[in-house]
């Protein structure tokens, strides 16, 4: 069975379950959701825990020995095993495989990074799911962020006010680790139970980490402040500005196609030719719609000449031109030119 990490708590009243199977690419969140499977469990009297770190060369017969046997002191037992990696060779799969068929007296915990879907077709995986609850959790999107930080201080008997949980997150986002840190270091610091904006300009630094796509998103859905921020962001952590020109080209390159094929035929068949993903359709299809082919042409020509500065055969300072290819690509037009 599969449910959503907010379904847990719920899910867990109703009895425990054989096996869970958390997976996700969140460390954080990921062993949040074991913390509330793991207290269960013991409130349930699973009060003996077995630990597993499966990395290279683990030794796959000390977790067969932990299933088929108890301790003297109790006889319940929660078995935990945290997975370096979701896809696993033959002999793992044999020993994953055999958890499905684990009694009354054992609870299996499986942590893994994110299960793809070659993973969730697997022997192993299905089985385990078969008799178990899946939870799949994923990296908090910045738009649900303030939402995240307001719960994690309603949680703790706390509130945030508007404009301070707006700051925080700017300051945090793509670094959860660092929003739990500051949310608990302003609780620590607070004189009442408000949170003010001014508490958190004078407290928190800036944490937040981004990345090229994060970037990429933001200007195609014309949020030119928040393309600046993150193309700011990725300069001062040292990202290759050619990296984000690498990635903008391939993504110009589908969009001038879907363009020039809309302009002849329809945009809807544009985007089922170039195959692109239902979730990015309305993104991509206002892109197409908000530039022109000349716009995007002219942006794919900028992209070259920031290649060309980086190279040398061009003066010019090239995360400038990038600031000025991402006011373009979120559809607001400037005075200064686009190299030639």
């Amino acid at each position: 069975m599969k449910i959503y990490p907010e379904k847990l708590a719920a899910e867990l009243k109703k009895g425990l379950a054989r096996v869970y199977l958390i997976s996700g690419d969140e460390p954080l969140l990921r062993q949040q959701v074991c913390d509330q499977i793991r207290a269960d469990a013991r409130s349930a009297g699973f009060i003996e825990r077995d630990l597993f770190h499966v990395e290279t060369g683990f030794d796959w017969q000390e977790l067969h020995y932990s299933a088929n046997s108890l301790s003297l002191f109790a006889d319940k037992k929660l078995i935990e095993v945290r997975l370096s990696a979701a896809k696993q060779p033959e002999k793992a799969a044999k020993a994953l495989l055999e958890l499905a068929n684990v009694g009354e007296d054992l609870v299996v915990l499986l942590s893994l990074p994110k299960a793809d879907a070659s993973v969730q077709k697997s022997k192993w995986f299905k089985a385990l799911e078969a008799v178990g609850v899946l939870v799949q959790v994923w990296p908090i999107e910045s738009k649900d962020l303030p939402r995240w930080i307001e719960n994690r201080f309603k949680d703790k008997g706390f509130r945030i006010v508007r404009d301070a949980v707006l700051a925080l997150s700017a300051r945090v986002e793509g670094n959860l680790l660092a929003a739990v840190q500051e949310v608990d270091r302003l609780i620590l610091a607070a004189p009442a139970t408000e949170i003010s904006l001014e508490m958190v300009q004078a407290t928190v630094g800036d944490h937040a980490r981004y990345d090229v796509y994060q970037w990429l998103d933001a200007a195609l859905a014309g949020k030119a402040g928040r393309c600046l921020r993150v193309l700011n962001g990725l300069q001062a952590e040292g990202t290759e500005v050619l990296l984000v020109t690498g990635v903008l080209t391939r993504e110009l390159r589908t969009l001038i196609g879907i363009k020039a094929q809309a302009q002849a035929g329809s945009l809807e068949a544009a985007l089922q030719s170039a195959r692109i993903w239902p979730k990015r359709k309305a993104l991509i299809s206002r892109v197409v719609q908000r530039l022109s082919l000349d716009d995007l042409q002219a942006i794919h020509g900028a992209v070259r000449a920031v290649d060309a500065i980086v190279k040398g055969v061009e003066p010019g300072e090239p995360w400038d031109v990038m600031a000025n290819i991402s006011m373009r690509l979120s559809g607001h037009r400037i005075v200064v030119p686009f190299p030639k």
